[in-house]
């Protein structure tokens, strides 16, 4: 496993060093973010989602989310914006909200613009979506440091980028269901609830 310390390494040259990883079929990354630890992947490296379940024990049922850089690209990929989503994703990216939208296959898919530098660099870098969940095993607390996200992880990621510790008290994203008409909050997060419509 390659680790990387954020806090020595300018966010740029960490980011071309995740970047060279990813390049590797199946490779997990854990990565600092603006809210809590995370896992990421490419989004279409089926052997790496593969591990990133394994990893955190997640039922296969709960599918990832993404990061993306700019979601107006997020329709290249099936995702269908109009109405909620492009309301959401304009006045509240970047940022610690998690948005899922319908695709035009009939599925839905979630999907956030990360404010974390190192995540910016890595995504302008990649191109693409990332797959992304919490670092946390399944079922347990968020995690805020580099040491307990790998001490829950069940197995070994390819590389481990240590920020630091994050505040304590940090949560993950507000995550929202924009598919209909109006919000439907699905778990309480960093986001102000009260500002979102």
């Amino acid at each position: 496993m390659t680790r990387i310390d954020l806090t020595t390494t300018a966010a740029e040259a960490a980011a071309a060093q995740v970047a060279e990883v990813l390049t590797h079929p199946g490779a997990v990354v854990l990565v600092p973010t603006e809210t809590v630890y995370g896992l990421v992947a490419r989004f279409d490296d089926a052997a790496a989602i593969r591990k990133i379940f394994q990893l955190k024990n997640r039922p296969e049922a709960k599918r990832l989310g993404w990061f993306i850089g700019d979601w107006r690209r997020l329709t290249a990929y099936g995702v269908v914006l109009d109405g909620l989503p492009e309301r959401l994703a304009a006045g509240f990216t970047p940022g610690a909200l998690t948005i899922i939208a319908p695709c035009r296959d009939g599925g839905t898919q979630g999907f956030r613009v990360p404010d974390h530098p190192l995540l910016t660099a890595l995504l302008r870098r990649v191109g693409e979506p990332l797959a992304q969940t919490s670092a946390n095993a399944s079922g347990m607390p968020d995690v805020l440091s580099c040491d307990a996200a790998l001490e829950q992880l069940r197995g070994e990621v390819d590389c481990a980028v240590d920020g630091g510790g994050l505040p304590p008290g940090a949560c993950g994203s507000t995550v929202v269901d924009a598919c209909g008409d109006r919000v439907r909050i699905l778990r309480r997060g960093a986001v102000d609830l009260q500002n979102l419509s």
